[in-house]
């Protein structure tokens, strides 16, 4: 069975930090594109940041540019999301997503959902004092 396990989410202060993990089973993450995404009570599904498998080129969305961080290690069949600075505004379920890169014809697909077609169960990130 294909599928994308989220965790490493929970409650923390703002200022503080969190890193989520996306692991594949049965799959190697090596040639699929991934996407942190998330929503907000009453709000639409965003991209957050997203990794290409062809280059390493990723896309961070203006709200979270210089506090949060995306890597992918191949080996351990795992995508992080290093998430710093923490603000309530970030409060959301956050989910990962992935794409095969033989799906898309550029080098990266677009950060947002309708681009990915496998998705996780979502973890919650709940910033607040």
């Amino acid at each position: 069975q294909l599928q994308l396990v989220e965790s490493g989410g929970g409650l923390v202060q703002p200022g503080g930090s969190l890193r989520l993990s996306c692991a594949a089973s049965g799959f190697g993450l090596g040639l699929y594109h991934i996407g942190w995404f998330r929503q907000a009570p009453g709000k639409e599904r965003e991209g957050v940041s997203c990794i290409s498998s062809r280059d390493g080129s990723v896309y961070y969305s203006d709200s979270v540019k210089g506090r949060f961080t995306i890597s992918r290690d191949n080996a351990k069949n795992t995508v992080y999301l290093q998430m710093n600075s923490l603000k309530p505004e970030d409060t959301a379920v956050y989910y990962c997503a992935a794409i095969g890169s033989w799906v898309v014809t550029t080098v990266q697909p677009m950060c947002i959902p309708h681009e990915y077609d496998m998705w996780g169960q979502g973890t919650q990130v709940t910033v607040s004092s």
